[in-house]
């Protein structure tokens, strides 16, 4: 079967197919990763992946969509939050993650980095993480054009704002996990709140929607 046809998988076996292709990728990468090594990592026989999935790529791709999913299933704000508050709750979410009862968020992101270095050599994956980037950016655009719109943000470019913010997420997300730089994703933090977010507030913005910082 492709992924196209997720939904004739059940959901416990997905989960539990899923869940195991995180811990082989995380013990053997995603390079060395052999099937067998996800089948070790399940309690059901190793028959039950290939008869849901063509392969190791046909996986590969069902996996990325499956951590996608966790990613932006986990993104919670509050319809009625003033802007810059909806603003720096969703950088803090992308930043900092989710949890996890088992496997931190970093544990799942290095995962997620792995594949997206082989993204180039691709097709099918490229597009995948292309949508995800797309979202995301999305979802940052949206809120700085409601608070645009609202006054409380300046009359700029919100593609650009929210292109930027999202480059900024993502550069301290892989200098994190390439470099070890454990305080990337903080500094990027404070760097998104003091440069980009004060620089989008208007002038005259005050009243209820203009929401001071605590970071």
């Amino acid at each position: 079967m492709s992924t196209s046809d997720e939904g004739s998988v059940p959901a416990d076996t997905r989960e539990d197919i899923m869940e195991a292709t995180f811990r082989a990728l995380s013990e053997h990468g995603y390079s060395a990763l052999r099937m067998r090594d996800i089948g070790e990592e399940m309690e059901m026989t190793r028959q039950v992946i290939h008869y849901h999935y063509d392969g190791k790529r046909d996986l590969m791709s069902s996996f990325l969509e499956y951590i996608i999913d966790q990613y932006e299933g986990s993104v919670e704000v509050d319809g009625s939050a003033p802007p810059r508050e909806e603003l720096e709750a969703r950088v803090h979410q992308c930043l900092f993650g989710p949890g996890f009862e088992e496997f931190s968020h970093w544990d799942r992101m290095k995962v997620y980095h792995e594949l997206f270095t082989h993204a180039q050599n691709d097709e099918e994956h490229r597009e995948i993480f292309n949508e995800h980037y797309g979202r995301i950016r999305g979802s940052i655009t949206e809120v700085v054009e409601d608070g645009i719109e609202r006054g409380v943000f300046r009359d700029t470019d919100p593609e650009r704002a929210g292109q930027l913010i999202t480059d900024i997420i993502h550069a301290a997300r892989g200098r994190k996990l390439s470099l070890g730089h454990d305080d990337a994703p903080e500094q990027a933090w404070r760097s998104i709140d003091e440069f980009v977010v004060d620089s989008l507030l208007a002038v005259d913005a005050d009243g209820p929607d203009t929401v001071e910082s605590d970071a």
